[in-house]
């Protein structure tokens, strides 16, 4: 559990610890990615819509049962629900929920004590150091971009080159 400030610099702050103890304890790296924005999105909604807790902060917490990390975010309340906003392409905000409930297993509120929770439960699997071998013996074929062709990629400043661009693998909903 960590008590952080009701302010934006918290959300560097659990990111990085977050993603330090994940990797730490073996989770991978896509994973940690997925975590790192499913944090920030919990504690973004808590500092834009609800209050702090009592003693002016929120709380962030997570646990890992098994292959899941459950990650919450606990603040003060607010006069509405947290839920899943429409997140049409001309609004500036309302996708943070849709984002979680993409890249988690599920996610849901609790009220308790005064406070409100918002978590969400993450498909974490560890790797044995075995796999993590396996994973270090494939080569990292970038040693060889430098190469001509069929060996390296196409000259990119060749006449008539064509550079293609690659996005993230998740599509973000909005």
């Amino acid at each position: 559990m960590v008590l952080l400030p009701h302010a934006p610099s918290s959300v560097a702050v659990a990111r990085r610890r977050l993603g330090s103890e994940l990797t730490a304890s073996g989770v991978g790296e896509s994973v940690v990615d997925d975590a790192s924005v499913i944090v920030s999105e919990l504690i973004s909604n808590a500092l834009r819509h609800a209050r702090p807790l009592p003693s002016g902060q929120v709380r962030v917490t997570w646990t890992r049962r098994g292959d899941l990390i459950e990650i919450s975010v606990s603040d003060g309340g607010a006069t509405t629900e947290p839920r899943r906003g429409p997140g049409t392409l001309s609004s500036l905000g309302g996708r943070g929920l849709g984002i979680v409930e993409t890249l988690a297993e599920g996610w849901g509120v609790r009220r308790e004590d005064g406070a409100t929770t918002v978590w969400a439960r993450l498909y974490a699997p560890r790797f044995s150091p075995e796999s993590r071998m396996a994973a270090s013996a494939v080569p990292d074929f970038r040693e060889f971009a430098d190469l001509p062709e069929p060996f390296g990629g196409p000259d990119p400043d060749a006449p008539g080159a064509v550079h293609h661009e690659t996005s993230a693998s998740r599509a973000y909903p909005g």
